[in-house]
């Protein structure tokens, strides 16, 4: 390092690995997961390779999205347990060298917020209304919905109240659920709120921030009507133009950015690299690294790469249009293939087409070649370590947990699947509770016995899948990534540059890179490709990967020149 040199941040190539705290371990036995459950397998994630730990939201709330509809800010909602318990975990995550980031949710908050309440309870033009988007409606008695706009969980985004005194009222918006109004980011009063949250949990000492909806906050002026385009690019997450089209003007307006210049100063004051890392479904990829310019964010994910599916070409193309953008703004690249608002990838690959982005799978639908989709999984996940910069885990991809595709739709809890009357699924398959141990109730999710069946069934497949049948068995998807991580760690891979090989050919499904002195080869065709010779094997997705000199398709390899 020359002298006077400045260490890089931690963020800049960190393996993250995300939470679902209900999901995720059951301290209590009470068949909902919780901070000490978190805790607790903190060594797991530890000896996994993992560098950091994003929590999904934690936080008071009637759980009506699954806690990102925030009641309050500060406190631990009791079903995670309380702040004691968040700062033991905390200090756990330190002692463990591993950091830990929190889910800040500041597009909206629950209608139960006592912001909300006041709101309610005060008149049309008060300032505890001001701190939301009420507006009058149209029509003669203000019965039409003030806009067009839809909500991003299905239906109209507005919903009229009524006023104290029993008569019609004002109308407020909500971009997802009627429970999560959306707050008004016009408002100074909402702008020093958030601030102070931040400061809130800093002071605490977390690590960073997953920034919830980041491209939302602001919206156009006038609250224009808005028709979405047919063709393209629609998510869960947010309603993406198709590229060249204007995008909605209640998403990724230019306000938000002069937000996050003012949060990156907060984050600055304080020591050990606070990262800020946007949670932005926007297009094309220039308008996403926006958000990491100097002075802003410190990481953006990555949503193109998740969306490329099983497919040589699409996945090449992002990361050539990733890195390219990523050097103009001198920012770090993500990478990421699952998250719990998404069909596990290892499902998703395993599907008539493995680029299709379904918004939940049900009994009722097409059902994924499962082992296909495992070893798929397994082999886009050697590709993403591979590269440069930041890869992000969703909790249950370094045990190749599938989708559950075939939940009861009267267990389902997601409000995307009420709001639309069943046509979206939901993201419930994906949120299942994770298995720790074979064969015990809930496959071991509760840490106690006896206890409560977790909040989700578990499909049967998943006592196949456990921790404990893979942690410490060669060949296992567990084993697979700590050993990948663990060479990614050496050979500072995150920190690498990547060149494309000879090798390299997306028409034929093949995808070869050099990191580094690595050489990364991935089959994503269908017939054989031989090996480059004056190599060595050092990982593979499979163990049957290699036969007779090729590897075959749906595999990957990490290779080192002979004699490295």
């Amino acid at each position: 390092m020359p002298k006077h040199a400045q260490p890089a941040p931690w963020w800049q190539d960190a393996v993250i690995y995300q939470v679902y705290p209900r999901s995720f371990a059951d301290a209590n036995g009470d068949g909902m997961g919780d901070l000490r459950g978190v805790a607790s397998k903190l060594p797991y994630l530890k000896d996994l390779g993992v560098g950091a730990v994003w929590l999904s939201p934690f936080y008071t709330s009637p759980q009506a999205d699954a806690g990102y509809d925030v009641a309050d800010y500060r406190t631990v909602d009791p079903m995670f347990g309380d702040l004691s318990d968040f700062d033991d975990m905390l200090a756990r995550a330190h002692a463990l060298d591993m950091r830990i980031i929190v889910d800040l949710v500041p597009n909206h908050s629950s209608d139960e917020h006592e912001w909300f309440v006041q709101a309610l309870a005060s008149p049309p033009g008060s300032p505890e209304r001001a701190r939301y988007l009420f507006r009058d409606g149209k029509g003669e008695h203000g019965e039409i919905a003030p806009n067009n706009w839809k909500s991003l969980f299905g239906g109209h985004a507005w919903t009229r109240i009524t006023e104290a005194d029993g008569t019609p009222g004002q109308w407020y918006l909500h971009l997802f659920d009627t429970k999560q109004p959306d707050l008004n980011w016009e408002n100074p009063v909402v702008r020093e709120e958030m601030e102070d949250v931040l400061r809130f949990w800093l002071d605490r000492g977390v690590d960073g921030f997953r920034v919830d909806v980041a491209h939302g906050l602001v919206k156009a002026a006038g609250l224009p009507d808005w028709e979405a385009p047919v063709a393209g690019g629609e998510t869960t997450e947010g309603n993406m133009a198709p590229s060249g089209s204007a995008g909605p003007p209640y998403l990724d307006q230019e306000g938000v950015h002069e937000i996050y210049e003012s949060w990156n100063k907060i984050l600055a004051a304080y020591d050990g690299d606070r990262m800020l890392v946007a949670e932005a479904w926007v297009e094309p990829m220039s308008r996403i690294f926006r958000y990491v310019r100097a002075g802003e964010m410190q990481q953006a994910f990555n949503f193109g790469f998740l969306l490329a599916g099983w497919d040589a070409q699409r996945m090449m193309d992002n990361v050539v249009e990733t890195l390219a953008e990523a050097a103009v703004v001198s920012a770090p690249p993500t990478w990421v293939l699952s998250n719990h608002d998404t069909v596990r990838h290892s499902t998703r690959y395993g599907l008539s087409d493995p680029t299709a982005f379904p918004k939940g799978i049900a009994a009722t639908d097409e059902q994924p070649d499962e082992a296909l989709g495992w070893a798929r999984g397994r082999a886009a996940a050697m590709l993403m370590f591979g590269l440069p910069g930041s890869s992000y885990i969703y909790q249950g991809d370094e045990l190749s947990l599938p989708e559950h595709t075939t939940l009861p739709n009267e267990l389902r809890q997601d409000p995307s699947f009420f709001r639309t009357n069943g046509a979206e699924r939901g993201r419930d398959g994906c949120r299942v509770p994770m298995p720790w141990v074979a064969g015990a109730p809930g496959n071991g999710f509760s840490l106690v016995t006896p206890a409560a069946d977790p909040w989700l069934p578990q499909p049967e497949s998943y006592a196949h899948y456990a921790a404990d049948c893979q942690v410490g068995v060669d060949g296992s998807t567990y084993e697979l990534y700590r050993g990948v991580l663990r060479l990614r760690a050496e050979h500072e891979l995150g920190r690498g540059n990547l060149s494309w090989s000879e090798s390299n050919d997306a028409d034929r499904g093949v995808l070869a890179f050099s990191n580094r002195d690595m050489l990364v080869l991935a089959n994503l065709g269908d017939t054989p490709i031989e090996l480059p010779t004056g190599y060595r094997v050092v990982a593979q997705s499979q163990t049957e990967a290699v036969q007779d000199g090729a590897l075959v398709p749906n595999s990957a390899l990490w290779l080192l020149p002979e004699g490295n």
